[in-house]
């Protein structure tokens, strides 16, 4: 089954780039294009995508306030945001919008593919320069207070997971950090998910980016 895809961007010859080079794949569906929030909006209303790709500094309405609404009025719909900013800011108000994803534009058109892709599956994606941006941040912001995560009744190694979930890390480096094996980190992940109601690793490394504000 194809991915249906909404292509969102204010300049048009990204836009049309874009939808020309992700259609081609087989197993995606450019079902429309949108030059500004707004039109994000009413285009998920029309056409039901899986996933949204979708710019940040845009008028009308910003990739941000889009992605908020979307999120709102449709929650199984994924938005991957593409941009070309990168600054902790951007990456912060995208994510705690409901993107579930974040890459900028210097991707190429194979990662951008798999993004889409693992977007579809709800799968988290972040560009390599935006997972340094979160260790940044979730390094230099102090730990939650004493049971801000026990809330959830999660182990003392859930926790330790959650944290570098928080900080970007993906499984294979979560276990390489906590010398354990990747199937061990995928236990704890999925106990951790259902204890805390996360969905997916951008609900997770929004909790953890809340905690340290």
């Amino acid at each position: 089954m194809s991915v249906k895809l909404v292509v969102v961007d204010d300049q048009a010859s990204v836009r049309e780039a874009l939808a020309v080079m992700l259609g081609l794949a087989e197993d995606i569906e450019v079902v429309a294009t949108a030059t500004n929030g707004e039109q994000a909006v009413a285009a998920v209303a029309e056409h039901g995508p899986d996933v949204v790709l979708m710019d940040l500094h845009m008028p009308v309405l910003t990739g941000v306030e889009a992605t908020e609404r979307i999120r709102g009025i449709a929650p199984r719909v994924q938005v991957l945001v593409l941009t070309t900013f990168e600054d902790d800011e951007s990456i912060l108000a995208a994510l705690q919008a409901g993107a579930s994803g974040y890459l900028t534009k210097e991707a190429d058109r194979a990662t951008i593919l798999q993004a889409v892709r693992s977007a579809s599956h709800g799968q988290a994606v972040l560009d390599p320069q935006v997972q340094r941006r979160l260790l940044h941040l979730a390094t230099r912001r102090p730990a939650p207070a004493a049971g801000q995560e026990q809330q959830f009744g999660l182990t003392a190694r859930e926790q330790e997971v959650l944290g570098l979930i928080g900080e970007g890390l993906r499984n294979p480096e979560i276990a390489a950090r906590l010398v354990i094996s990747e199937a061990t980190v995928k236990t704890h992940i999925n106990n951790l998910f259902a204890k805390g109601g996360f969905h997916s690793r951008a609900d997770a490394v929004r909790y953890v980016l809340s905690t340290r504000r």
